[in-house]
C-alpha cells in the first residue's frame, strides 16, 4: 500500500509517528538475532561443546538480559531524548564524556554486527545454492545484490520494513516449528526425556562456552529503544516489545535445541554433531519431516540472513540520524526522506561503507565467512554487550540522583544484579573469542582490543567537543522540553554542564551448512 503524502509544510520531514506497535519491534528485534540461523549454525557447537545440557544455556542467558531488561525499560519512560538510543541513558546516567564513548561504541558495533554477515548472504546463498541445484554461485555477487536489497528496504517507510520482516519472521520461525513438531510427534529417537535441564547435565565444564554462543544469540534485542519516535504509545510498547523479544527467544531457543537432541538421543547427538556440525538441523529435519522440509529450510536460513541484516540496518540508520541531530556526526546524515520518513542519507552512507568494506575483503582474497563474517562480527558483538554493560551501571546512579516513584527492585536491584551478570558473560565470550572466530591468538587480541579503543576513541571526541563546540557538547542527550509535534525534529534545549563522573570503562559466529 502506497505512503500517504505528507501535507505540505515548511518544517523539515522528520519520522513517522505512532508508526510501529508491539508486534512490529518485536519483528525488527527477533529478527535481527536470525533465530534459524543461529539454530541451524551455532546450536550444534553448543551442544558439541555442552552436551545435552546446551538448551538451560540459552535459558540463562535470557534470564539475565530479562533481569537488564528491568532497569532500561524503567529507565525508558525518563529519557527521551536521541529517540531513545542507548547513548542517551549512559550520559544520562555516567555523564556526557562516556555516553559519547557509548555513542561511538554502539555505532560501530552495530555496523560490524551487520557488515559481517553479508559475508554468510554470500556463503549461505551459494550453499544453497549448490544444495538444491547443484551451482556454483560466486559469494561476492550475492553479498553486492544484498547491500542494494537491504539499502532499499530501508529506504522505505519503518511499517514497510516491519511487514516484511514479519513474513520473514514466520518463514524462519515455522520451519523450525515445523522440525520440532514432527520430533515431538515420533517421540524422539528414544522417546522424550528432560536429562537436558537436570543439574548433572548443565553442570559441566562445557557450559561456559555454551554461555558464550548463548548470549551471542541474543544480540540485537536491546534495540527495541531505537524505536521509540516511530513507536504508538512508546512507554507501554517499548517495556512489553522487549520483554516478548527476550521471553521469545530465550524459551525458542531453548526447545529447539531440546528437540534437536530428541532428534538423535542423548548418547548419540554429541557424535553427531562433531561429524557434521553443520548438517545436524537438516539430517534432524529430514527424518521427521521429509526431504522437502531441508530445502524450505536451505532457503529460509538465506532469508533470515537477509532479515537480520535488514534489522539491522535500520538500526543504525536511527543511531546515525539522532547522533546528526546531537551534532556528533554531520547534520546531513539527519535527512530524513519526505515521503518514506527514513533517514534515507544515513542508509546511503551506510550502505556505501559496507560496500567498501566487503569489496576491501574480497579483493584481499579474504574467506567470505571465517574472515569477513567473523573477523567483523565478534568485535560488534562484544561492543554492543559493553554498551548494555554500560547502560546498566548509568540506571543506578541515574535514579539515585532523580526524583522518581519507582521501586527500588527497577531501580537498584535488577541492574545492578544485570551489570554483575553482563560482566560475567563479556568475560565468557572473551576467554572463549577463539571459538566465534576461529583465528590466531594475535588477531583475535586484535579484535577484542579494538572494542575498549573504540570507547577510548569516543571518550577523545568528547574532549574535542567540549572543548572546540561546547554548545553541542551541552546539547549533548539533553532532555527536550515538551514531546515534539509530529512532523517537526527534536531540538534538544541546552543544559548546563555538570560535574561529570569517574569514566566507566551480534553476529553470531556460525559453522557453515554442508554442502
Amino acid at each position: 500500500m502506497p505512503a500517504t503524502p505528507e501535507p505540505p509544510t515548511d518544517r523539515p520531514p522528520a519520522l513517522r509517528r505512532a508508526a510501529l506497535g508491539t508486534a512490529d519491534i518485536s519483528f525488527f528485534v527477533v529478527s535481527a538475532a536470525a533465530p534459524l540461523t543461529v539454530m541451524a549454525g551455532v546450536a550444534p557447537v553448543a551442544i558439541l561443546l555442552g552436551g545435552i545440557g546446551a538448551p538451560a544455556g540459552y535459558l540463562l542467558a535470557g534470564l539475565t538480559l530479562a533481569v537488564f531488561a528491568v532497569g532500561f525499560t524503567t529507565m525508558s519512560r525518563h529519557v527521551r531524548s536521541s529517540g531513545g538510543a542507548f547513548y542517551a541513558y549512559v550520559a544520562r546516567g555516567l555523564g556526557k564524556r562516556v555516553g559519547i564513548g557509548a555513542a561511538l561504541l554502539a555505532l560501530v558495533g552495530y555496523n560490524g554486527m551487520e557488515i559481517g554477515v553479508y559475508g554468510l548472504l554470500g556463503t549461505t546463498t551459494a550453499d544453497t545454492a549448490h544444495a538444491l541445484a547443484g551451482l556454483d554461485v560466486p559469494w561476492l555477487p550475492v553479498s553486492l545484490a544484498g547491500l542494494a536489497l537491504i539499502w532499499y528496504g530501508g529506504f522505505r517507510s519503518i511499517d514497510f520494513g516491519a511487514k516484511v520482516l514479519g513474513v520473514l519472521l514466520v518463514a524462519e520461525t515455522g520451519i523450525l516449528v515445523l522440525l520440532a513438531g514432527g520430533v515431538l510427534l515420533k517421540g524422539g529417537a528414544h522417546g522424550l526425556s528432560a536429562g537436558s535441564f537436570a543439574p548433572g547435565a548443565v553442570l559441566v565444564p562445557g557450559t561456559a562456552a555454551v554461555l558464550a554462543f548463548a548470549f551471542a544469540a541474543f544480540t540485537g534485542f536491546e534495540s527495541t529503544v531505537i524505536y521509540r519516535r516511530e513507536a504508538r504509545d512508546p512507554d507501554r510498547t517499548i517495556p512489553r516489545a522487549t520483554y516478548i523479544a527476550v521471553a521469545f527467544l530465550g524459551l525458542f531457543y531453548a526447545f529447539i535445541v531440546w528437540t534437536v537432541i530428541q532428534a538423535f538421543g542423548a548418547e548419540e547427538v554429541v557424535a553427531a554433531a562433531a561429524e557434521d556440525p553443520g548438517g545436524l538441523f537438516f539430517a534432524a529435519i529430514t527424518t521427521y519431516v521429509g526431504p522437502w522440509a531441508a530445502d524450505l529450510m536451505h532457503l529460509f536460513i538465506v532469508t533470515s540472513v537477509i532479515a537480520s541484516l535488514l534489522a539491522f540496518h535500520n538500526a543504525i540508520n536511527r543511531y546515525a540520524l539522532a547522533l546528526a541531530e546531537e551534532g556528533v556526526l554531520p547534520a546531513a546524515l539527519g535527512r530524513v526522506h519526505p515521503r518514506h520518513r527514513s533517514p534515507y542519507f544515513a542508509g546511503l552512507v551506510q550502505t556505501a561503507l559496507g560496500a567498501v568494506i566487503v569489496l576491501a575483503f574480497a579483493l584481499a582474497g579474504a574467506d567470505p565467512y571465517q574472515q569477513l563474517l567473523l573477523w567483523v562480527n565478534t568485535p560488534g558483538m562484544i561492543g554492543l554487550m559493553a554498551l548494555m554493560l554500560l547502560a546498566a551501571i548509568a540506571v543506578p546512579v541515574y535514579f539515585r540522583r532523580t526524583a522518581h516513584t519507582e521501586g527500588p527492585w527497577r531501580t537498584v536491584v535488577a541492574p545492578i544484579a544485570a551489570a554483575l551478570l553482563l560482566a560475567v558473560a563479556i568475560c565468557l565470550v572473551v576467554s572463549k573469542v577463539g571459538l566465534f572466530t576461529m583465528a590466531s591468538t594475535t588477531v583475535n587480541t586484535v579484535l577484542v582490543a579494538l572494542v575498549p579503543a573504540v570507547f577510548l576513541a569516543g571518550l577523545g571526541l568528547a574532549h574535542r567537543l567540549e572543548t572546540r563546540r561546547p554548545e553541542t557538547y551541552a546539547r549533548f542527550a539533553a532532555e527536550p522540553a515538551t514531546d515534539v509535534p509530529e512532523g517537526e525534529q527534536p531540538c534538544p534545549l541546552p543544559t548546563p554542564s555538570s560535574p561529570e563522573p569517574a569514566s566507566v570503562p551480534s553476529t553470531r559466529p556460525a559453522p557453515r551448512p554442508a554442502r
